[in-house]
């Protein structure tokens, strides 16, 4: 009875042995074939979400459309329009330390306006034989182009003799021979202002 007890004490060890070592074996086989782990969001695809869209960029100008309204600007060299008056300037004549002595004016041209008169005698003037006559003008006119011419005082408008002409300013002639003289200064005002004749009768000593 004994040896019989011994020997099935000694199966039930090794079945218990046995049934411990399947166990692990089992365990270890679970292990193995565990579900894998879920792959990151970050391992995803792109998203499906449409993006949110961007406003633009308030420094964008808009399309301007071009202006039709006149420019109210003076166009670069653009001619000076004349002093509003009636009438060309006055004209005088002077020696190098004389006084100016306004001349008459005789036929002219004025922007809009003009005159038509005969050879005039012209307001009367002293000077010295030899001196040199400057023209002046008392309004800011430009001239371009003047002529000189004269006619003996017994025959005022008859007999001209030319004494000088040119363009620009200044305008200087020399004084007639000694006697009395009619002398006409015919002007060319520049910008298209007209023209103008002045007289003086003018006596040389």
């Amino acid at each position: 009875m004994t040896a019989q007890r011994f020997t099935s004490t000694a199966a039930v060890a090794v079945v218990a042995i046995g049934l411990l070592g399947a166990g692990c074996t089992s365990q270890a086989g679970t292990s193995a074939f565990a579900s894998p782990v879920a792959p990151s969001a970050t391992e995803t695809g792109p998203s499906m979400l449409p993006a949110s869209p961007v406003a633009p960029s308030a420094t964008v100008p808009a399309s301007v459309e071009p202006s039709t309204e006149p420019s109210m600007e003076t166009p670069s060299g653009a001619p000076e329009i004349g002093p509003t008056m009636p009438e060309p300037p006055a004209a005088s004549l002077a020696v190098e330390g004389g006084d100016p002595v306004v001349g008459e004016l005789g036929s002219f041209t004025w922007q809009n306006s003009g005159s038509d008169a005969p050879w005039v005698p012209g307001v009367p003037m002293l000077v010295g034989h030899g001196e040199r006559l400057t023209l002046s003008l008392a309004a800011d006119v430009r001239i371009a182009n003047w002529t000189v011419s004269r006619t003996p005082s017994s025959t005022v408008g008859s007999g001209v003799v030319g004494v000088s002409d040119g363009s620009g300013e200044p305008v200087e002639f020399a004084a007639p021979p000694r006697g009395s003289w009619s002398v006409h200064v015919g002007v060319w005002f520049a910008d298209n202002l007209g023209s103008a004749s002045y007289y003086w009768l003018i006596t040389v000593d």
